[in-house]
């Protein structure tokens, strides 16, 4: 279990500092590039646990980079180059302080508002007579704002993104075109596999150029919710629950264990054996998404191999 990636030290040519967020760290290269790693931490209720999953951070940087190459033509985005199976390198960006959130079902969030009453959500009406995982007659676009405070997202109508000036009405328009350019492929690709691409998020950024670009991770199963094709109508007419693709078996483990990332709770034990069927699960995941056998990476010594990696690129 000690060949993972936890945290990252690395002081590459040109560096001028680090992000850390909950699973990746940003080396910013010259205010012109970041060096993106993922690592194999994993994050549920905004905590992150306290061991590794091996490979999850290949799995995600694969996904999202993968699905990056296959949307570039709809969508210009931020990635340059993929040195390492971790790593992903790309252009520096100003990002847009606004989630792009789109629903093709009614599902998660928008399903738990549903449930309590409301049709209206983020300015989008949602319509009557739905139940939960029901599809939504048009995919609906339902933003959300980085809090000032805390960690968590907020739900916000485009009139108010625009009224408040959060982002100009020529670039939310781009955003919005994007966003569903982007949904309509994911949603494709996921047909092919046997899957349905529930709702995803999508972050955009903007270019010392000006030019708007698609950032961050796109179709992974720690940014979108998947469900299996097969079977999915019955389950639907049935009122049963339906099969997921994402990571909500290690939330409801965590709910079964008492956690919820609640005050006073406490992460339950990881046992080597757990963490090694979460693993597998993520495997799972990868090879259902893109359609092929995951293929492991040497992790004998990981944090050698990125740094000679990176510090390989960006010397040319």
């Amino acid at each position: 279990m000690s060949n993972t990636i936890i945290d990252t030290n690395f002081n590459f040519p040109n560096q001028k500092s680090v992000y850390k967020g909950k699973v990746r760290e940003v080396y910013n290269i010259n205010d012109e590039m970041l060096v993106m790693i993922a690592t194999d931490r994993l994050s549920a209720f905004d905590v992150v646990m306290p061991k590794g999953i091996p490979y999850k951070g290949q799995i995600l940087n694969q996904i999202a980079t993968s699905m990056m190459k296959a949307t570039e033509d709809l969508v210009p985005n931020w990635l340059l180059a993929t040195p390492d199976p971790n790593v992903a390198i790309g252009h520096l960006c100003e990002p847009f302080k606004v989630e792009m959130v789109i629903r093709g079902y009614l599902s998660g969030h928008a399903a738990r508002e549903y449930k309590a009453g409301k049709r209206l959500l983020c300015g989008v009406t949602m319509p009557e007579g739905m139940k939960e995982n029901d599809k939504f007659p048009q995919p609906i676009i339902t933003p959300a704002t980085k809090a000032e405070m805390g960690d968590h997202d907020e739900d916000i109508s485009r009139e108010d993104i625009l009224a408040r000036g959060i982002v100009s009405e020529e670039d939310y328009l781009v955003l919005e075109d994007y966003t569903r350019k982007l949904f309509q492929r994911g949603t494709e690709i996921a047909a092919s596999r046997g899957l349905i691409l529930v709702d995803t998020k999508y972050e955009f950024g903007k270019t010392k150029a000006g030019k708007i670009v698609l950032i961050d991770e796109i179709h992974t199963p720690d940014s979108s919710r998947y469900f299996y094709k097969a079977g999915y109508q019955e389950r639907q007419d049935q009122g049963e629950s339906q099969k997921q693709l994402s990571k909500e078996f290690v939330r409801q483990w965590l709910i079964a264990n008492g956690f919820q990332g609640l005050e006073g709770q406490t992460v339950p034990e990881m046992s080597d054996a757990y963490i090694e069927t979460v693993s597998e699960r993520y495997i799972e995941l990868y090879e259902n998404i893109m359609g092929e056998t995951f293929v492991k990476a040497d992790v004998t010594n990981i944090q050698k191999r990125i740094a000679e990696k990176v510090r390989s690129y960006l010397s040319h």
